[in-house]
């Protein structure tokens, strides 16, 4: 009786063979976009965006399912590696584990790296009846009441957290943050009073500081932006060290395979080029910007890495 032998490198090729198959088939079925924050969220919206033209060129169904906080987070670490379950989350994903003890997944090792989708700048706004009137004074004002003034954000780990964390730490100030449900809430509290300042999406800010709601004292871009050009940027209204890049990304469970993960990316890339996703992104006040699965995993390594660090080193203990 022959015996059926066949080398490590056969096999390899068989298995590569096979993944490249299943990746030019991709998808067969319905895909689920897993948004780990509340309907209406600049994450939302960049999922709906793309949900919209991927089910157009892959003729599936493709839907957006918004599970907030950790629980939402924790259902995709734990799906099936297969690329039917992705999810669309901001870079507040990186800080999980450094303030909280409850999760139960890794930000790195338990997700691959999809895509980066959009960078996002935020406003930076107090109640229009707010006694400050610049970056400066805000400062001088949080100095002469130390932890007496908060900030808004739409969540432990949003991003509008992370920039306003940072500006925080690097204004030498101390503010308290003062959580929301969602961006639409934590826009409220500070229109209302209740915050003393957010990091707002930049169309929202134009809008509420067009109404007379909220004044806009900065922005947290690296140059001033074309939608509030009287608006200086952090670095010119007096905190010079700021930096910090908000951006959006669409992560896979770990292990799922790298064929699959770089045709969904090179999907996205074609999705974003088109100038009515384009157009959408920038209304919203959001910037394009695609990349590789192996560019955006070592996206959310350093940034992990970093704001962890951040954190560690302003004495913050997860809870």
């Amino acid at each position: 009786m022959t015996k059926f032998r066949m080398s490590w490198f056969g096999i390899l090729a068989l298995l590569a063979a096979g993944s490249s198959a299943s990746a030019q088939t991709f998808p067969t079925q319905r895909v689920t976009i897993v948004v780990p924050f509340t309907a209406g969220s600049i994450t939302d919206g960049l999922a709906r965006i793309l949900a919209d033209k991927l089910g157009d060129m892959w003729k599936q169904q493709v839907i957006v399912e918004n599970r907030p906080g950790i629980p939402g987070t924790t259902g995709v670490a734990k799906a099936a590696p297969d690329g039917y379950t992705l999810m669309l989350t901001s870079n507040g994903h990186t800080i999980v584990r450094a303030i909280s003890k409850s999760v139960q997944y890794d930000p790195v090792k338990d997700f691959a790296g999809v895509s980066q989708v959009a960078v996002v700048p935020f406003a930076v706004v107090v109640p229009v009846d707010s006694p400050a009137k610049s970056i400066k004074e805000f400062i001088a004002l949080a100095n002469q009441k130390p932890g007496q003034l908060n900030f808004s954000s739409a969540g432990v780990a949003s991003t509008t957290y992370l920039a306003a964390e940072v500006f925080k730490q690097q204004a030498k100030i101390n503010i308290q943050h003062v959580p929301y449900r969602g961006a639409p809430e934590a826009v409220t509290a500070a229109v209302r009073g209740d915050a003393n300042i957010y990091f707002c999406p930049v169309p929202t800010a134009q809008e509420m500081s067009a109404a007379g709601k909220l004044r806009v004292l900065a922005v947290n871009s690296a140059k001033r932006l074309p939608q509030l050009p009287d608006a200086p940027t952090l670095a010119e209204a007096g905190v010079p060290s700021y930096k910090y890049d908000s951006w959006f990304g669409v992560m896979a469970p770990a292990g799922t395979p790298k064929a699959i993960l770089t045709k969904i990316s090179q999907d996205i890339a074609k999705a974003l080029q088109l100038s009515d996703v384009t157009e959408k992104l920038l209304t919203q006040g959001s910037i394009p910007a695609p990349t590789t699965p192996e560019q955006f995993d070592a996206i959310i390594k350093d940034d992990t890495e970093r704001y962890t660090k951040v954190l560690k080193d302003a004495g913050i203990e997860p809870q």
